[in-house]
């Protein structure tokens, strides 16, 4: 209980809350306050529904909504520059581009894109579509094998990426 007459304790001048902080124990709790900002923006994403317009289509397995990259997920299309690439994401372009889509992101990061499952306005699964269409095959270490009874004779020929098993 504090007491009127009681004198003041003296400060410890050696105490660390009274030092001169050093700037690069400045830099370093700006640098952890960025990363914290960062990562509670990541998670604001996760297990969330979006919904927009397709506004660009970069290959038969990573679509653009609202500009926000999603790569679908469990699903392993080829390369731009691999065999069925560019038919890929032509097909891909004319089922989805500048159309609405509904995805469920999962939280996961790859590179710079969001990871989740999307639909067209149908309800259809867009991933399950492209392997259906023998443009992309199924991953299944990332889909647990949820596409292998889309996958057709021609999306078996296609590159399989080591990622994948």
């Amino acid at each position: 209980m504090y007491q009127r007459d009681s004198k003041p304790k003296p400060i410890d001048r050696s105490s660390s809350a009274l030092r001169p902080v050093k700037p690069c124990k400045a830099t370093g709790a700006i640098f952890f306050c960025a990363l914290a900002l960062i990562t509670s923006t990541n998670d604001a994403l996760a297990g969330q529904w979006i919904e927009g317009q397709v506004t660009h289509v970069r290959d038969v397995d990573t679509i653009e909504v609202k500009n926000l990259p999603v790569r679908l997920n469990g699903v392993d299309g080829p390369e731009l520059d691999e065999k069925g690439g560019r038919d890929g994401k032509r097909w891909m372009q004319k089922l989805v581009l500048h159309k609405p889509v509904k995805c469920w992101l999962n939280g996961d990061k790859t590179y710079d894109r969001w990871v989740g499952t999307c639909y067209e306005a149908s309800g259809e699964d867009i991933g399950a579509l492209a392997i259906g269409a023998g443009l992309a095959r199924d991953c299944p270490r990332f889909s647990g094998g949820k596409y292998r009874q889309y996958e057709t004779a021609a999306s078996r020929k296609l590159p399989f990426h080591s990622y994948c098993r």
